[in-house]
């Protein structure tokens, strides 16, 4: 019989932990597979929680108690996974709130998508069947749903859609890898973390719907504005596609600025001078993204390995060139060449065109290839 560890972070939860507690070990009883351990770990909650805990040890075997300092969410569950894996070593390790906003009742749903291989399983408010609280303020709906979609979209991972939420089952192959990583983040951002790096290491990420139930008792711990700038940090720093994005702005940079000194300054005619700029632009894109952008996928290889993969960024590069003539021609042909006023400003349409198929085709059909053919891991 395999082993899963709930570990439940704990400050102030007094009113909560009886009941979420009996309910997990009621709901225990029909996992027939697996041997669940609750593991609650309590950050000196000055409410007595640990004495709650405590008077439960007496009725459950398999409920444990770990004292920890107050540091935050991200550390307490590090300081659990830890003393845990020593002590029971289990085979998949669970993420739980311990306020009740986590049904004890999807435990099993998780431990099936572990069985069927997943190796990180999240349940999720944002896919069919999951929700959010209908009365949250609008703000919290905003920080919650915005927050999501600004790591997905930084992190170009549309496929996972709740990086926040904190209900999880982790096979203990991914704790253990994750620990010299994870040990480094406290508070929300905790959990973008290991997300983030699970997925860096080819785990199997599966996704269950969960309906989020909004606390009763005590106090949320949530920071708002600590929350959001923790997160935008993270996925700025770690974010390959963003980097990818302010190296293509640079590159555009040293394009333009290369064109105008041949130009000017050399008097070459603007043909060449052009096509020189953008040779130097793509040899300096390809260094910036193998070096910064890419770092973790290196190009190996010598010499050689350096060429092979110089003429295939420049075959991408090319590519993109041809999409942007065609899709300019495209869609001057389909609405014309006119003029179009933005307010305080007018621009021509072409413009317009060429940001939107630079935006939305070029820089996801670049990074795509970069990832799966030049930069592949």
């Amino acid at each position: 019989m395999k082993k899963a560890a709930i570990i439940i972070p704990t400050y102030n939860e007094a009113g909560n932990i009886k009941k979420l507690v009996e309910t997990i070990f009621s709901i225990s009883k029909s996992v027939s597979k697996w041997e669940i351990h609750v593991v609650i770990v309590d950050s000196d909650s000055p409410d007595k929680t640990a004495d709650e805990v405590t008077e439960l040890l007496k009725i459950h075997q398999n409920l444990h108690l770990i004292h920890s300092k107050k540091e935050g969410l991200g550390k307490a569950y590090v300081h659990g996974f830890t003393e845990v894996m020593n002590s029971l070593n289990p085979y998949v390790f669970f993420e739980m709130d311990a306020d009740l906003s986590h049904n004890p009742k999807d435990i099993p749903l998780f431990l099936e998508k572990i069985e069927k291989g997943a190796d990180f399983v999240i349940g999720s408010r944002y896919i069919k069947g999951g929700s959010i609280p209908s009365n949250w303020g609008l703000h919290r709906k905003i920080f919650s749903v915005c927050g999501n979609l600004i790591v997905r979209l930084g992190f170009m991972r549309l496929n996972v859609t709740d990086w926040t939420n904190g209900f999880r089952a982790i096979k203990s192959w991914v704790v253990k890898e994750s620990l010299d990583h994870i040990k480094n983040y406290s508070g929300y951002v905790f959990q973008i973390a290991f997300l983030d790096f699970a997925y860096n290491k080819k785990a199997i990420i599966r996704e269950i719907p969960i309906n989020f139930i909004d606390r009763t008792e005590g106090e949320s711990k949530i920071d708002s504005v600590q929350y959001i700038s923790q997160m935008l940090l993270y996925v700025f720093t770690h974010s390959s596609f963003i980097k990818f994005v302010i190296t293509g702005l640079l590159g555009f940079v040293v394009d333009f600025g290369f064109a105008f000194l041949f130009i000017n300054l050399f008097h070459i005619i603007k043909t060449t001078a052009n096509m020189l700029s953008a040779e130097i632009a793509i040899v300096f894109n390809f260094f910036i993204n193998n070096f910064w952008s890419f770092k973790e996928k290196k190009i190996v290889g010598g010499v050689f390995g350096y060429l092979k993969k110089f003429v295939m960024f420049n075959l991408v590069s090319s590519g993109s060139i041809l999409i942007q003539v065609g899709g300019l021609a495209l869609l001057l042909n389909l609405f014309g060449d006119k003029l179009i006023s933005l307010g305080v400003i007018t621009l021509s349409s072409w413009i317009i065109y060429k940001v939107l198929i630079i935006a939305f085709v070029i820089i996801p059909y670049s990074y795509v290839l970069y990832n799966k053919v030049i930069w592949k891991k």
